[in-house]
Order: C-alpha cells, then structure tokens, then sequence
C-alpha cells in the first residue's frame, strides 16, 4: 500500500493546485454549489481576508502514487477560543478521495499544527469565521448544495466516524422551505399588528443607505448582536466588516434584503433578513470557478434577472429584545410577496443548530421539512 504524503502549501501555485482540487474532485456532481475560483483566493490568503487579524492558519495537501488525493486547512481563530474558553486548531476546506488513510493523514497534519501552538482539540469542519461554510454534511446528498454551505460525498461522515477519537460536538439541520400561493395570514395579521403596536417599520435599502450612510456596517453590527451566542461564533471586527460590505453589497439586489427599525428607539435596527437568489446552478457552469470566459453570464443572469427557482436565506437576525415582538413575521410579509414576484419556488434556510428551536419554529407557518443534515467534529490532541 502506497504511503500518504502531506505537503504545507508554501507557494502560490500550491495554493492554486489546493483550490482546483475541490473542481476536479467535484467535476459533474449535480449537487456541489463550487465557489469561485478568486474568491477561494481571496479567502485563503493571509494578505486579503481580514480574519487574519486574529486568525492564523496552514494548509495542507495530500499526494498517494503521485496524485493529488486531498487537502484540508489549519486555523486557529484567538477570538473564538477566548470567547469559548477553548484550544483548538479548526479543520476546514477539507476535501479527499475515498480513502481512509488519506483522511487520517489530513488530520493528522491538523493535530501536529495544532499542538505545536499549545491548541487541546481539534474540531471541524469550521472556517475562519460564521461567515465560512461550517458541518460536514451527513444527510442529504441528493439536494442541491448552497454557495453559503458544504457540499460533500456520502463517504465523508462514514470515514469521519471510523476515526478513533472524533466524537460529535455539534448537530446542524437545514431546511427547505416552500414559497407559499399566498403570504400566510398569521404572518399577514402579525406584522400587521406590531407596526401599530410597538412602532415598528421595514427598511428597504438603497445603494447611498449601504454605501454612504452606514447601514452596510450596522447590518453586520445586528448579525454580532443576533448571532454571538451561537456555537463557535466570534464577533466581525470593523474591519470584517468593511471588507464584507465591499465584497457582498455591489451586486446584491436590494429588494431581497428587507430591514425592521424601532420608530419609537430613534430608528434603531432590530430586525434583518437577507436572501439572495441561488446561485448553485450558474456556478456550476463557471468552468473551475471562473468567470471567464462565459462563467459571468451565468451568474449575472441568477442575480440580475433571478433565472433560478431557488432563494437562499442567507441570514435573519433580530435583537434579543425584540424577538417575542413578532418581527420576523414582518421580515417575512415583506419578502413572501417578492418571491412570488420573481418566481421563486421553494427557499433554503442555511444551517441551523438542530437544538435551536426558538429559529425552527418561525418555519410552522410554511410548509417546511429538513432536507439536510451536519456535523461537526471534535477530538482531544
């Protein structure tokens, strides 16, 4: 049996070659939602991505017979393990052909990484930050991956669990929601209802709102305030959020992104929601993630003119305070009525923490089931 070797990626072809594997590995799969190819690049170079502030990280392939089999990265994110009271190295962009010894030698690499910066464990898989796709996919194959989320072959958890030491330290679900005829009453009467009562009103955006009067920060402002509690999560520096606003708000259609404000709280942000249209299928015809020649067409046409069927719901956020209020019934009011005008048909949620029921049951009103499932992993170095 041929032996294992891991290479650090030390160039930048390297880096190219630990990028192009996840096309190869993937070239054909109906369900992969492949990101593009610069902004892999951008994400994973230490000079571009503004987590590198608090994060540092190495990447790993693996070649068996000559052949490039597999890869993963290292990253330790400071601000989560202070928050969490943790030391651990994360394990993320893992990819591998079906064998076992390649991924133990993966994760292996990870562990030597990891301990030799003082890390405990290793978990994963987790990128940089909850802005990164995070949990290994362990049901639902055959559904049609998002560009937020993983997308991995069946084989993946089934090796995953036959490693010694890895145990499961947090279950995802996501759920695929169906665009109703109608915009549900209870929602309709609620939203309705707490604009009267509690001041509350929508905000739609406009390009001088995001760019020139902060509303492009103040959004990932509310996502810190919405989302810190939530498993592994550490807090977008302004930084982050700079470079966030500048790479996802230019080509965004402001109409899918709907805003609650508190009226009577000086306009106070208390509520977003965020959905783009699915891009999964135009990226899949992006030959290796890039948009030239033809890959930009593609692309253009599920934003601009929303040729998709799909709606990804990117985030939806509303403050602590607020959320007995019924403010997501008036995010949803809002944007219902725009699916239905763009034709979309059914809407994906993104990943879920499975114990998060207070998120799931604002889904009971829809006809709503969960088409997918995730992992994370952890294991004591």
């Amino acid at each position: 049996m041929s032996a294992v070797i891991i290479k650090k990626v030390e160039t930048k072809n390297d880096l190219k070659a630990f990028i192009d594997l996840h096309y190869d590995l993937y070239a054909g799969n109906e369900y992969d939602a492949p990101n593009l190819f610069n902004d892999e690049m951008n994400t994973l170079s230490k000079d571009k991505n503004a987590a590198f502030d608090f994060c540092e990280a190495e990447y790993f392939l693996a070649y068996k017979d000559g052949k490039l089999v597999g890869r993963v990265a290292a990253i330790i994110n400071h601000h989560a393990n202070a928050k969490w009271d943790r030391k651990s190295v994360r394990f993320g962009w893992i990819d591998f052909i079906n064998d076992r010894e390649v991924l133990a030698a993966l994760l292996n690499a990870v562990e030597e990484y990891g301990r030799s910066k003082g890390m405990r464990s290793i978990v994963g898989p987790l990128g940089f930050t909850d802005m990164d796709p995070e949990g290994m996919l362990t049901e639902g194959f055959d559904q049609l991956g998002t560009m937020p989320t993983i997308y991995n072959y069946d084989y993946y958890p089934q090796l995953m669990e036959s490693l010694d030491g890895f145990e499961v330290d947090n279950h995802y679900v996501e759920y695929k929601l169906m665009v109703p005829n109608e915009v549900p009453e209870k929602y309709a009467k609620i939203a309705d209802m707490i604009q009267k009562r509690y001041n509350l009103k929508i905000k739609k955006l406009t390009r001088d709102d995001v760019f020139n009067k902060g509303y492009g920060k103040r959004i990932f402002d509310l996502v810190n305030k919405t989302y810190g509690h939530l498993y592994g999560y550490s807090e977008l520096t302004e930084r982050q959020m700079d470079q966030y606003v500048k790479l996802y708000f230019p080509m965004a259609d402001l109409s899918l992104i709907t805003l609650v404000e508190d009226e009577s709280a000086g306009n106070k942000l208390v509520g977003l929601g965020i959905s783009i249209p699915s891009l999964t299928r135009a990226l899949q015809k992006c030959r290796r993630g890039r948009l030239t020649p033809f890959g930009w067409w593609h692309v253009l046409r599920a934003i601009k003119y929303h040729k998709t069927k799909v709606v990804d719901l990117l985030l939806i956020g509303v403050l602590p305070e607020y959320r007995m209020k019924g403010v997501n019934s008036l995010l949803f009011a809002d944007l219902i009525p725009r699916y239905q005008k763009y034709g979309f048909e059914w809407g994906e949620t993104q990943v879920e923490m499975e114990t998060n029921s207070k998120v799931q049951s604002q889904w009971e009103w829809l006809d709503a089931r969960i088409h997918k499932r995730r992992k994370c992993y952890i294991k004591t170095i």
